[in-house]
C-alpha cells in the first residue's frame, strides 16, 4: 500500500522538518512524482520513527492467560511502538534452539509488531548452567530478567557472548541482602504496613560487581530498570572509564516516587520498587546529562486476580506500553527537563542503534514511524487498554500525547478512529 503523510513535523537529525513522508513498498520515500493509494494530512501532527522498547513481557508462550502476542503487540501499536524486545521469562524458556523456536513460532502467529526476542543467560534463569547462545543466533540479546544471575556465571556467560558480539543484559539484585519482598525500604506505606522494605544496596552493589566483570571481560554489557541514585552513579563513573555499559530507566521511576503511594494496592508494586524522591531526582538528572541511553517500559501484565491482593499479596509487575510514551512527554519534555528530540532519541534511535536492529530513519529506511499528537490531553484509563494487563500506577493521571497511527514495516498497525 502506498500511503502519503501530508504537512507533518517530522523528525529529523537537527529537529523537526515541516514535509510530507511517502511510504511504499513498506519503506519510506520520496514523494516526488508519486501516486498514493491514500493521503493522511497531518496538519501540526508529528512522526516520530517507530518507538523502540527494550523491556517487554509478552507472557507468551507459557502464561497467556496474562498476555499474548497478539494483544501486547496490539498495545505496542497503540502507544507508538514498531519495535520490542520480549523477555525471556517464558514457558518453555528461550535457553536453547526448541525454546526459543517455540517463542519464535508464537511471534510469526501473533505479532503486529517487530518482536525481537531475549534468550536466557542461564537454563531456565535458573542460576546454575549456561544457555545455549550459540544456537540462538535470533536472540536480540541475553537477560535472566526477573533474577539476579551468579557472579561466576555471568562472568562465563560474558567470555561467550562476546564472542557472538551480542550483550548482557542484567536484572541488578542480590537477593540475600534484599531485604523485603513488597516496596522500598523507607517508604511512608513501608512504615504504615510495618514491613521491611526492598534495600536499594540490592541493585546498586550487585551492579558494582557486574560492572567490575564487564570491564574485566570487555563484553557489552546493558542495565535493566535502573531504579536508584547510586545505580545512576556507578554507571556514570563507568562510561567516564570507557566501559561498553549502556542502561535503561521506565517511566515510573522519574514520573513517581513512593510518596506517589496512597493505597494499599498492587498497582503500585513492581520491582525495582518505587525510590525516594532523592532517585526520582537523581534518574532525571541521569536521563539529562546522557548517563540513561534508554526509556523502556518494563510492561508486566498480570491477571486482574494477581493485581488484586495489594502490596503484600500482588505479584510483581505493571503494564506500560500504552501509558510510556505519553507519560514521559508530560514529565520530562512539558516541563522543559528535555527537548522533544532527545525524547524521541531515548524511546527510538537509542535503542535501535544499541541493539543493532536494522532500523534508521530516512529516504530507504524501513517503513516505521507513529504519528502522534502532542496537544491531546487525556486520563489514563486502564479500562480502554487494549493489553490484558490493567494494573497501571498512572490510572487516572492527566498525560499529554497521543499516538494517532502507528506504521510497522509499511502496514498500519494501529489508526484511531477519525484520523
Amino acid at each position: 500500500m502506498k500511503i502519503l503523510l501530508k504537512n507533518a513535523r517530522v523528525f529529523d537529525k537537527t529537529g523537526f522538518q515541516s514535509k510530507d513522508v511517502f511510504v511504499s513498498e513498506g519503506i519510506i520515500t520520496s514523494p516526488a512524482g508519486r501516486s498514493p493509494d491514500s493521503v493522511l494530512s497531518l496538519d501540526g501532527l508529528y512522526i516520530f520513527p517507530g518507538l523502540t522498547d527494550v523491556h517487554v513481557h509478552l507472557r507468551e508462550p507459557g502464561f497467556s492467560y496474562k498476555e499474548t502476542i497478539k494483544t501486547g503487540t496490539a498495545a505496542a501499536a497503540r502507544g507508538g511502538f514498531t519495535t520490542v524486545f520480549a523477555m525471556p521469562n517464558l514457558n518453555p524458556p528461550p535457553d536453547g534452539r526448541a525454546g526459543l523456536c517455540a517463542e519464535l513460532a508464537a511471534i510469526a502467529r501473533g505479532a503486529l509488531v517487530r518482536v525481537l526476542p531475549y534468550g536466557t543467560i542461564t537454563k531456565g534463569s535458573r542460576g546454575e548452567e549456561l544457555a545455549d547462545f550459540e544456537d540462538m543466533p535470533e536472540a536480540v540479546a541475553f537477560s535472566d530478567d526477573g533474577r539476579g544471575t551468579p557472579l561466576h556465571m555471568l562472568e562465563a556467560a560474558m567470555h561467550r557472548v562476546k564472542k557472538l558480539g551480542k550483550i548482557i543484559c542484567s536484572h541488578c539484585e542480590d537477593v540475600s541482602i534484599k531485604g523485603g519482598d513488597h516496596i522500598a525500604e523507607n517508604s511512608p506505606y513501608a512504615k504504615k504496613l510495618m514491613i521491611t522494605g526492598i534495600s536499594s544496596e540490592s541493585e546498586y552493589l550487585q551492579l558494582e560487581r557486574e560492572l567490575a566483570i564487564a570491564e574485566k571481560t570487555g563484553c557489552p554489557y546493558h542495565v535493566c530498570h535502573v531504579s536508584c541514585r547510586e545505580s545512576v552513579e556507578l554507571i556514570r563513573r563507568a562510561k567516564a572509564r570507557g566501559l561498553d555499559v549502556t542502561c535503561e530507566t521506565a517511566p515510573h521511576y522519574f514520573a513517581l516516587d513512593y510518596t506517589d503511594i496512597d493505597a494499599d494496592d498492587g498497582r503500585y508494586k513492581m520491582n525495582p520498587p518505587l525510590r525516594s524522591p532523592r532517585d526520582r531526582q537523581a534518574i532525571i538528572e541521569g536521563i539529562c546529562d546522557g548517563t540513561i541511553d534508554m526509556i523502556a517500559s518494563d510492561h508486566a501484565p498480570h491477571s486482574a486476580e494477581e493485581k488484586s491482593r495489594g502490596l503484600l499479596g500482588s505479584a510483581m509487575g505493571v503494564v506500560g506500553l500504552e501509558t510510556a510514551f505519553a507519560v514521559s512527554y508530560t514529565a520530562l519534555v512539558r516541563t522543559g527537563l528535555i527537548s522533544l528530540h532527545r525524547l524521541v532519541e531515548l524511546m527510538s534511535i537509542n535503542p535501535a542503534k544499541r541493539f543493532r536492529t536494522g532500523a534508521f530513519w530516512g529516504d530507504g529506511g524501513p517503513a516505521d514511524l507513529a504519528v502522534f499528537d502532542l496537544d491531546a490531553c487525556h486520563t489514563v484509563n486502564p479500562d480502554n487498554f487494549l493489553s490484558m494487563g490493567k494494573s497501571t500506577p498512572f490510572a487516572g493521571r492527566r498525560v499529554f500525547g497521543e499516538c494517532l497511527l502507528t506504521i510497522c514495516g509499511g502496514r498500519i498497525v494501529y489508526k484511531k478512529d477519525g484520523l
